[in-house]
């Protein structure tokens, strides 16, 4: 059914003579996995289609948004109507308020929301923001969690003792990043002990409650609870990071499911339906730091663009019956448990994490829990895994180190297709 795919390669080619790389993030280049690279000419529902018009059943979701399905007509519609009236005015609208007002009365420890363009932006301005809150500079984050291209955030810790300053990324100084400690996930033992050394300089503890990014990772009993305790005892503000998990995992994110308030929180991905958009908010007292109230300053031309409003509203409207989130973790849950039981069917020892509508299936026989057990993953394997999937109509991650997303346009049928086609990749994996 999926065979050659030549449009997506002569079109890769041409894209790397004028794109570095051939792509606008480095994902999308499969170095992770092998192969060209998809380009895609459409999606709807639970599909997407590439150049040569072939159909896969995706469960990337533009890693997230689309947890309605593509081309949700309710959403077109919505973006169509306010598209008559203009793209962009540089000026304040109606809907930019209306969205703001949404996303305050669905997560309660928000009081106040500042919108922008994209999840990178919120975590930049919301890390920007703490320090000028509390006039300090270090910042606490946790190894495997992805914040975005920013440059204190691009840091990551080594095996050993706390690291200070280590960039991941050229381009970025030492005497940046010099300030950002990276700790393992899930070990409170050791933010305790960085805390004792460092408490009267940390602004601000930036996490994903559920990180995605070394694949989906679940945090340990306690841990959330623990470092909500041990931020307020030390006046540093707490920031969650659920760009992916807001809207995702439940109604009100993973603090909902958790029972956990932040100082402020960092949204995207579902609050565009799809379109580029981010946000940062938390409670009056910390806001009113930001500009024009107070001297930490933040601006963007698109911020609370009416298309991107529009399309997260709608998104949000159709997401307000609750049902839905059951329906979600259902689907999922039945996908899951087929992929593990066939997976031992066949003598594989692998992991899957999974919460709500959000997994990885992790080609390791141990748990995992943090950056470092998540590195024990056998990629070929995964990587074989991913294109034997591909050749059976089945778009995944192109990388173990990522979530899967169910829609709720994913059909029953499409989670046979999808367990039908993974009984065939895993008879012929090379991992035993």
């Amino acid at each position: 059914m999926n065979g050659k795919t030549e449009n997506s390669v002569r079109l890769f080619e041409e894209a790397q003579k004028y794109i570095p790389g051939g792509v606008n993030s480095p994902v999308r280049a499969f170095k992770a996995v092998g192969g060209n690279p998809l380009f895609i000419k459409k999606a709807k529902g639970s599909k997407i289609y590439d150049l040569d018009n072939k159909e896969y059943i995706d469960y990337v979701g533009s890693w997230g948004p689309m947890i309605l399905g593509h081309a949700h007509p309710e959403v077109l519609a919505a973006v169509k109507n306010t598209a008559e009236n203009g793209l962009s005015f540089g000026a304040s609208t109606k809907l930019e308020v209306e969205l703001a007002k949404l996303i305050c009365q669905k997560i309660p420890s928000l009081d106040q929301v500042r919108l922008v363009t994209s999840g990178t932006e919120a975590t930049m301005s919301a890390v920007r923001l703490a320090r000028g809150y509390n006039g300090r500079d270090k910042i606490i984050k946790f190894e495997g969690c992805y914040h975005g291209h920013v440059d204190s955030l691009l840091v990551k810790a080594g095996s050993g003792a706390t690291t200070f300053g280590v960039p991941t990324s050229g381009g970025i100084p030492n005497s940046c990043a010099r300030n950002t400690i990276a700790l393992p996930f899930n070990d409170i033992s050791r933010v305790r002990r960085v805390l004792q050394d460092n408490r009267r300089e940390i602004a601000c503890i930036i996490i994903e409650p559920i990180p995605g990014n070394m694949g989906v990772v679940l945090p340990q009993k306690r841990f959330l609870e623990e470092l909500r305790e041990l931020t307020e005892r030390h006046d540093i503000v707490l920031i969650f990071d659920e760009v992916m998990s807001g809207f995702r995992v439940s109604p009100g994110g993973a603090q909902e499911l958790y029972n956990i308030k932040p100082d402020l929180t960092c949204l995207g991905k579902i609050i565009g339906g799809g379109l580029p958009v981010g946000a940062f908010g938390g409670t009056k007292e910390i806001m009113h730091y930001i500009a024009p109230l107070g001297p930490v300053y933040q601006a963007g031309t698109l911020s609370g663009n009416p298309l991107a409003v529009t399309a997260g509203l709608k998104t949000l409207e159709l997401l307000s019956d609750p049902s839905i989130y059951r329906q979600l973790e259902q689907k999922t849950e039945t996908l899951t448990d087929g992929l593990l039981s066939i997976a031992k069917i066949n003598g594989l020892k692998l992991t899957l994490n999974k919460v709500g509508s959000m997994f990885t299936l992790f080609f390791t026989g141990k748990t995992v829990t943090d950056y470092d057990s998540a590195l024990t993953c056998n990629q070929e394997a995964f990587a074989q895994y991913f294109q034997g999937m591909l050749a059976e109509g089945i778009y995944l991650p192109p990388s173990q180190f990522e979530a899967n997303f169910v829609s709720l346009a994913h059909t029953d049928e499409d989670i046979d297709r999808t367990l039908k086609a993974a009984e065939k990749v895993f008879k012929n994996l090379g991992m035993k």
